[in-house]
């Protein structure tokens, strides 16, 4: 397996667990976020995100639309081919099917919480590196604010120049993955757990890990 295709698979467990964009416009999602669920200086990415309105079941034709490899790259930042190819690898390990009614993928969200659990660690790890410029992650993003003390004097942050404080940099889990968390707060929450387990703090990985099962499970 591929680091794309644990972001692949969350964005699918979340499209299964919060259903489709609806038509209002994406009234309903702007009320659902909370204040502050971002951490950038601008917009940037906004126009895509506020069409993720998750209010309906899975069978929506928006959702339909989603689901199709073009629609997935749009809103996991992998591209079409890569897509493709991260969808048959997690077939082949039993991460994800296609559905026998419409032939739509589906995450094994299970499966995917216990590797992200016991094997994600060692398979895709992360650790802070040099000072930079960036958007938090692990327990500085939005997600974990106010849950756990930092044990040093900088933050782990992704690298970006529209950040918002500044940290140590630590590798995001795949290429796309902040292009996907700008564009969608379930999935920035869900990386930024996910990398609080990549980083091994015990105490940490273990919030990280009862607050993404709650969110995607």
């Amino acid at each position: 397996m591929k680091s794309q295709d644990i972001g692949l698979l969350l964005k699918l467990s979340i499209l299964q667990k919060y259903g489709a964009p609806g038509d209002d416009g994406g009234k309903r999602a702007r009320k659902a976020w909370p204040d502050g669920w971002q951490d950038w200086e601008t917009e940037t990415g906004n126009e895509a995100w506020i069409q993720l309105d998750y209010v309906g079941p899975l069978k929506d034709e928006a959702l339909n639309q989603i689901l199709t490899v073009r629609g997935l790259s749009h809103q996991t930042g992998i591209s079409k081919t890569q897509v493709s190819l991260s969808l048959k690898r997690c077939v082949e390990v039993g991460l994800a099917k296609f559905s026998r009614k419409d032939d739509l993928p589906m995450a094994n969200t299970r499966g995917l919480l216990e590797f992200i659990a016991y094997g994600l660690r060692y398979v895709f790890p992360a650790s802070p590196k040099e000072l930079t410029r960036g958007i938090g992650t692990s327990y500085a993003a939005p997600v974990l604010a106010g849950q756990l003390m930092s044990a040093g004097e900088f933050d782990p942050v992704w690298a970006d120049p529209e950040g918002n404080r500044k940290g140590l940099s630590v590798e995001p889990l795949y290429k796309g993955a902040i292009y996907a968390a700008k564009i969608d707060p379930h999935m920035y929450a869900a990386l930024a757990l996910v990398d609080a387990i990549r980083m091994g703090n015990p105490r940490e990985a273990n919030l990280a890990m009862k607050i993404l099962e709650d969110r995607i499970g």
